[in-house]
This record gives C-alpha cells, structure tokens and sequence, in this order.
C-alpha cells in the first residue's frame, strides 16, 4: 500500500540494533518526499545503512518554531512526510509533539508507525508490574523541579519509569533515595537493544551504593516499583475479638495468630502475644 498524500508519518526507528526496523518503517521512508529528522547526520548513517535515498530536512529542539509551519505547509499542498528521531518514537522524549499539533489543528492526516520505544522495552523486561505505570521521560535539570517530581514519584502506586544520562546518574539516585524507602525496588537498563545491554535490579540503595563503585556508561532508563498500599491501623481490641473467633472456629492459638497477621498484614509474633490474654476456656 503505497504512502498517502498530504501525510505525516511519524516512523520509529531503532534505539541501537539496527535489526530492529520494521519492514514498513522501510518502505514508508523510501516511499515519502521528505524526510524531517532531529539530526540529518545521524539519520544519514541509518538511511545509507538501508540505501533510502530519500532527501532529509532537520527539525529539532531550536528549530521547530520556524521549521513547524513549513512542514504543515509542504503536507497541506500533498506531500508526505516522515518524521524521525535519532532514536525510537517521535514525540517521546523527543520532538515531535508540536508538528503533530499543527497537522491536527489543520487537519492533516498522522499516520504513527510503530517501532522500538526505550521505556517499554525497559518496563516489561524489569520485572515490575506493569499493569499501571506512569513515564516521567527525563527529569528536570535544575534541583527545585526535580526535588518535586522525585516527591510526587516517591508516592506514586504505579510503577514509574524515567529516562536519564550517565553523567547524572549517581546524583539522580542519591536524590531519590531521600523521597523513598532505602528498600524500594528499583530496574536500571542501559544500552538496550545493543552489545552491552544490561538490566541491574535491586534497591534503591543497592543501586546508589553499585553505580558509585563503577563509572555509569550508556543512556539509561530506570523503572522503579511503585510504593506499597499501607495497611490500615487494626486496634488490639479488633485483634482480640477476630483471634476470639478464629479459636472459638476450632483453630488453636499459634494458627490463629498466623492466619490473622496474614489477613491483616500484622505482626505475627504481636498478635501471638495478644493471644495469650485469651483464656483456653474461652
């Protein structure tokens, strides 16, 4: 099915194993008549890779203002075009957003193509829960905005997945050690899809305490457990009057107790001791 006119195409390209292009990816970037690409000289490589010799214009970060209504132009008098990034999916992370925004607002046709996206990669291979999860793509730099995003994550029920680079690595994980328990779980990916893939699993403090021993390397995306539901108080009188009804049922003291902490998620040992205010003959 050949490409549509006045079209945008958002096409995924791989985020390190060239493999990993889809064969559609391929012929929708043969077949438009432009090319919008975050940097035309790393997406040259890709392109002679695969010899697409289709031309290439740049849209990234301090261009899209000027470069935005010259593409909605170029779609609205019937070309298509496709959009990539240096890695993964337009618009996660990386530009994109805008130019799909301006398409809608003048009706033009958006097209995504789906490919190799870091975050879900990281996500189902960490394994953390992934039924609910919530993407912070990559923190703020300056320390009052991250300090409010690290709060929100700390009591985030979802798991929460972020990207982040190298060089902040141990700065990031010393920060978000005073939002979160030291024992929170924690998935450091890096280098997905590539020759040195690695997923690091531990705590929070495990994590701080690995990367400081060893020089962090690679583009990482971190997936860290979401915080655990607290169980609400049960007073010793709530407890005395279930472990009532669990012995008066036929159970003896030691399995009532087990049963009760495990109902209640409470100390078991506690709960024994609560027991033995409780006559047998009761």
């Amino acid at each position: 099915m050949p490409v549509t006119p006045a079209t945008l195409y958002l096409v995924a390209t791989p985020i390190g194993n060239l493999e990993d292009i889809s064969q559609r990816s391929l012929r929708i970037l043969n077949e438009v008549d432009c090319i919008a690409a975050e940097d035309t000289r790393h997406s040259g490589q890709l392109l002679k890779h695969f010899d697409i010799p289709t031309p290439q214009v740049s849209y990234h970060t301090h261009n899209i203002a000027r470069r935005t209504p010259e593409l909605v132009n170029r779609l609205a008098k019937g070309e298509a075009i496709a959009l990539i990034t240096d890695a993964g999916m337009p618009g996660i992370s990386d530009p994109g957003v805008e130019l799909v925004q301006a398409c809608a607002a003048a009706n033009i046709a958006v097209v995504p193509i789906p490919g190799p996206t870091a975050v879900i990669c990281a996500l189902v291979a960490s394994g953390l829960p992934t039924q609910r999860f919530v993407f912070e793509g990559f923190l703020p730099t300056t320390k009052k905005e991250r300090r409010e995003i690290l709060q929100l994550i700390s009591n985030e029920a979802r798991t929460v997945v972020f990207y982040e680079a190298p060089h902040r690595l141990v700065r990031t994980l010393n920060e978000l050690l005073d939002c979160v328990e030291e024992n929170r779980a924690i998935v450091l990916a890096r280098e997905l899809t590539k020759r040195y893939e690695e997923f690091w699993r531990g705590t929070v403090t495990e994590a701080l305490e690995e990367f400081q021993a060893r020089s962090p390397k690679g583009e990482f995306t971190i997936v860290l457990a979401g915080v655990e539901p607290s169980q609400p108080e049960v007073s010793d009188e709530d407890l005395l009057a279930q472990l009532r009804r669990l012995m008066d049922d036929g159970l003896s003291r030691s399995r009532a107790a087990k049963q009760l902490a495990k109902e209640t998620g409470g100390d078991r040992r506690r709960i024994y001791q609560l027991s033995l205010d409780i006559e047998d003959s009761d």
